[in-house]
């Protein structure tokens, strides 16, 4: 099994426009207990059993590469640029198409995550070939990524909902594709931005796939387990002071 990581970005919701120019570093390299968020993903990938993960880079690359050698984990990580960084994510997704049509099982995941082992445990141990995170737990808006139920069902993962449903969790924003289904995520984000849209989030290109097979996806429930997506500056204290403390200890 192979994760596939987004870390191109510039992060412009975390401290505005601008920071770039503020020589700012990437959401990846932001630092928590000491250690940054790519340095926390690559420990807990090397221990999950993860053969290689693929990084998505663009702003502020060759810091990224310069932590990937601290890490001593030039071998275990492969970068792929986009010069498009500025546009939106599904561009990153499709720089990456061709590491999702490497074979084998992929982990999709987002840099900008800061949470438990026990969450990516959920995503290499489930029975579900294609799989979601969900937490319940989830803060009333527009912001949060949902996923909808129904019947016991996918059917819906968005923002803003349009599918009735029984009940709704936030997205982790980590997945699980097999094989066949990363093929078909690589095909569909190649096609919608060959159809020209560029600046929308890489999460239409899933929702896509989950509504034209909704019977092929599972979800793993996380509620209760710690973890943020770090997008505001009032993210990056919760995460220091909330999440952090709650976290199992990384692996040696």
């Amino acid at each position: 099994m192979q994760a596939v990581m987004l870390a191109a970005g510039v992060g412009a919701r975390l401290l505005g426009v601008g920071r770039e120019s503020d020589d700012a570093p990437p959401k990846a390299l932001l630092r928590f207990g000491g250690q940054s968020l790519l340095a926390r993903h690559i420990a807990l990938l090397r221990h999950a059993g993860i053969e290689a993960l693929t990084l998505c880079v663009g702003y502020r690359a060759e810091a990224i590469a310069a932590e990937i050698a601290a890490c001593g984990a030039t071998g275990f990580v492969r970068t792929v640029t986009n010069p498009d960084f500025r546009e939106g994510s599904l561009v990153s997704l499709w720089a990456v198409r061709e590491a999702l049509r490497g074979g084998g099982d992929v982990l999709l995941m987002d840099a900008d995550v800061l949470y438990d082992q026990r969450l990516l445990a959920r995503l290499t141990q489930t029975a579900h070939a294609n799989a979601f995170l969900m937490d319940r737990d989830i803060e009333p808006g527009e912001e949060p990524v949902k996923l909808c139920v129904r019947a016991g069902r996918i059917v819906d993962f968005e923002k803003r909902v349009e599918h009735a449903h029984d009940y709704h969790g936030e997205s982790v924003g980590f997945f699980r594709f097999d094989p066949a289904m990363a093929e078909k995520l690589a095909a569909q984000a190649d096609k919608l931005v060959s159809a020209g849209l560029r600046d929308v989030w890489y999460e239409h290109a899933i929702r896509d796939l989950v509504l034209a097979e909704p019977h092929a996806f599972g979800w793993e429930e996380v509620t209760g387990l710690p973890w943020l997506e770090i997008d505001f500056p009032a993210d990056v204290a919760r995460a220091e002071t909330v999440v952090l403390p709650k976290l199992d200890p990384l692996p040696l």
